[in-house]
């Protein structure tokens, strides 16, 4: 698929784009699947725990979690944490990531050559749940500080269409120009927040329909709001960079010792690094589900801390007076 001159000067110039159509129902089906199958296996847990009476598996994928976080907030909330952000490797998730469509994408951006991190996130926004609203943010914020004059590209791909009622995403137009944003620790829900006062103006929300994607900038301030409708606004989002950017292809989480200085460590310490295309050496690519979901394990149990940049909690931010 690929994009045009045109996508690619709206990209760099705006820090954002939808691309239409990358992903079929059909392509997306997979994963749901595999979600689905995820979350009946929570399902089945809680009930043989007698934490849960019931697994709503006749409602539809749009409304399942919905239903279960109403009937039992408790059980809801778990079965929810077992998908969410990171937590899940299963069926469907590397065919997402390794998509040609949206690789052929990715590489009119950043070259023929692809790194993906393991900072995917799966978001099911359940109405109600507020760890489901995300506040203003960069995603170079949560990166080394290193980093900060690489091109990462972040895919958002909503499931379902997104919508200003079910918690689209908002952005900031050309802001990613302007670099690094200030940011604070604990906001709103645990995560890296903005201040008002830093943010830039000119916010514009992003619509987009199931299967199409929002390529953005790591530098492009977004954020997303309440769910106010009564299905659950699921959405994946997906990061890639080339050879360039400092990862941890090739290495080792005993490879990040206390005493390694941070300026030599992937953008995202503690997260699996894996290649998604290399034009060279095909044999690189990690292309077995099986093998993923290990390398993934492997980094995350392994708890690699970086040591880098750390942002001051907003519990201690200073407002300037009038």
């Amino acid at each position: 698929m690929g994009l045009t001159l045109a996508e690619v000067e709206q990209f760099k110039e705006q820090g954002y784009l939808v691309k239409e159509g990358i992903y079929s129902n059909i392509d997306l089906q997979l994963l749901c699947q595999g979600l689905t199958k995820a979350i009946q296996d929570k399902c089945d847990q809680l009930i043989a725990e007698k934490q849960l009476d019931r697994d709503f598996a006749e409602a539809s994928f749009e409304t399942r979690l919905a239903k279960l976080y109403r009937h039992n907030p408790d059980a809801g909330h778990q079965v929810l944490m077992s998908i969410w952000s990171g937590r899940f490797h299963g069926v469907g998730m590397l065919e997402t990531l390794r998509h040609p469509p949206l690789v052929d994408c990715v590489a009119d951006l950043i070259g023929p050559d692809i790194v993906a991190t393991s900072i995917y996130r799966v978001r099911p926004k359940v109405p109600g749940y507020l760890g489901g609203e995300v506040p203003w943010h960069q995603d170079a914020g949560y990166s080394m500080s290193h980093c900060y004059d690489y091109v990462m590209i972040t895919c958002w791909i909503p499931l379902v269409d997104a919508t200003l009622e079910n918690g689209c995403l908002w952005v900031i137009p050309k802001s990613h120009q302007s670099g690094i944003i200030r940011h604070y620790t604990g906001g709103h829900a645990g995560f890296l927040e903005v201040a008002p006062e830093d943010l830039p103006t000119g916010a514009i929300p992003m619509e987009v329909s199931a299967g199409s994607v929002l390529l953005m900038a790591s530098m492009t301030p977004h954020a997303s709001f309440e769910n106010t409708t009564n299905i659950v606004r699921w959405s994946i989002d997906l990061r890639y960079q080339d050879f360039e950017v400092p990862s941890n292809i090739d290495e080792i989480p005993q490879d990040y010792t206390s005493d390694r200085d941070p300026v030599t460590m992937a953008c995202y310490p503690g997260e699996a690094y894996f290649v998604i295309r290399d034009t060279q050496h095909p044999e690189r690519e990690t292309t077995d589900p099986v093998d993923f979901a290990a390398l993934r394990q492997r980094w995350d149990r392994a708890q690699v801390s970086g040591g880098g940049r750390r942002w001051t909690p907003l519990s201690e931010r200073k407002i300037k007076s009038s």
